[in-house]
């Protein structure tokens, strides 16, 4: 499954840590949903909401 969290990150200008603090998760788990490594079904919903901010 495609993400396009790395896009909506950067497009709020937010750091792989400013957005995992903000959704009380490690950098390594950003960087690896960004890498489609990891399942965000959960996350994700969380991420959009705060990069749609």
């Amino acid at each position: 499954m495609e993400n396009n969290i790395h896009v909506l990150r950067m497009r709020q200008q937010l750091t792989q840590q400013e957005l995992a603090d903000a959704v009380n998760v490690t950098r390594q788990t950003i960087n690896a949903i960004e890498n489609n490594k990891y399942d965000p079904s959960i996350f994700k919903s969380s991420a959009t909401m705060i990069t749609n901010s």
